[in-house]
């Protein structure tokens, strides 16, 4: 059969979903980068940046079984809807706290304390937005169109990413922290009104009603037998764990690189471009076809790409080696989401999504924080490389210990569906 690249695009609900879920990406990925930047102008301390990591991933990791159990329970658009409301009303504290006329009557500890805060809070939210976008997702198209959809979902979620980082960059640059502030404000904004116009969706759990321990078992159970999954997850975690570079890029815009907040926006945007490309290619090329060793070898060249990046003191040298890390990871997110969306029981979607937030979404801040850490207590660069090369170790080992990952391939499953 035909791959036709633009099958999930011609469900009205599902191209509605995806602009939901770029100025969702937009606002999350501009408040952190605004967050980092400010944080770091305060303190000067590459720590502080470790920490805005560690009060996402907290609540996030803690909450994430919970949440998945009560989105697999819940119908899915208006747990949506109170995730979003709950991100606006982040996204105002956070403004109110970079309002000079504010910030100016306050103590730097204090402020401190409440982006931490609030950061804190972000966590909380997005324990449970992970799984009711993915649950939600899964309501919209066919099963036999869910390779293509997750390859557009993860396509929007890099336009954001892409678009995020650069446009936060250059917004601190043009109108100061604060008014960039508004700008994410109305992002949010703009995905809550976009949310009205999808239906409620019904509730595909058989088991409604369940135990809650019984229900985080079933979870826990099913990722831990389905060794696909596991793999893909477990592989992915311990390269993002150890290749947070992304979380030092204020100290090296700032003192490194010496390339100011436009130089830090380029950056920071960079892996996303890288990622954006491979993506909207797999759209026309899938890659299902050898998944496995295609994603062992997708990792490593992430980590080669993080290790040549943390060596670098020539700007554009850091640009490109960030740019080819986010083609290597766009490959591992396409990966990983077919697996999970082919793998994973309707009635369960939520539990499975809530493991993948605590495997691999939780792990980008625990990285952050693990960089933060080796950066104060063994430099920054250092840090970098020793984070690339723990990754390539990491690949390493799976390919070894796991001869049957290697030989992953999602087209039986797709032919199935």
């Amino acid at each position: 059969m035909k791959n036709d690249p633009y099958s999930a695009l011609r469900y009205k609900e599902f191209t509605i979903f995806l602009l939901i879920r770029v100025s969702l990406v937009m606002a999350w990925t501009m408040q952190f980068i605004v967050i980092e930047w400010q944080v770091y102008s305060i303190t000067k301390d590459p720590l502080s940046l470790g920490i805005i990591g560690l009060m996402e991933v907290v609540p996030a990791v803690s909450l994430a079984l919970f949440a998945g159990h009560i989105v697999d329970q819940k119908e899915k658009r208006n747990l949506l809807f109170i995730c979003i409301l709950g991100f606006l009303g982040i996204s105002l504290g956070l403004l109110l706290l970079t309002w000079p006329s504010i910030t100016h009557s306050l103590a730097e500890s204090t402020i401190l304390y409440g982006i931490y805060s609030l950061v804190f809070l972000g966590g909380i939210v997005r324990a449970f937005l992970g799984p009711t976008i993915f649950s939600l997702l899964a309501l919209l198209v066919p099963k036999k169109i869910y390779p293509n959809a997750a390859t557009w979902s993860s396509s929007t979620w890099q336009i954001g990413a892409v678009a995020g980082p650069a446009l936060a960059g250059f917004m601190i640059g043009l109108i100061d922290v604060h008014w960039s502030m508004l700008i994410i404000v109305g992002w949010a904004l703009l995905a809550f009104i976009c949310l009205f116009k999808i239906p409620r969706k019904p509730i595909m759990n058989p088991n409604i009603g369940e135990p809650i321990f019984e229900s985080l078992k079933e979870g826990l159970r099913f990722v831990f037998k389905t060794k696909a999954v596991l793999g893909a997850l477990t592989l992915d975690m311990v390269a993002v764990l150890f290749g947070g570079a992304i979380a030092l890029l204020p100290v090296f815009a700032q003192d490194i690189l010496k390339v100011g907040p436009q130089g830090f926006g380029i950056l920071r945007a960079a892996p996303a471009v890288g990622a954006f490309i491979i993506m909207f290619t797999t759209a026309y090329f899938p890659i299902n076809k050898k998944a496995g060793i295609k994603l062992l070898l997708a990792v490593f060249g992430f980590g080669v790409s993080i290790i040549i990046f943390g060596v670098s003191s020539i700007f554009w040298i850091s640009v490109i080696a960030l740019f080819f890390s986010g083609i290597t990871d766009g490959i591992s997110m396409v990966i990983r989401q077919t697996i999970l969306q082919l793998k994973t029981p309707d009635h369960m979607r939520g539990r499975v999504s809530s493991v993948n937030s605590m495997f691999v979404g939780s792990s980008n801040e625990l990285g952050a924080f693990e960089s933060g850490i080796t950066a104060k207590y063994m430099g920054t660069v250092t840090a970098v490389v020793f984070g690339g090369s723990m990754t390539l170790l990491t690949v390493v080992f799976t390919s070894i210990i796991s001869p049957a990952f290697r030989k992953l391939d999602l087209r039986k499953d797709i032919e199935e569906n």
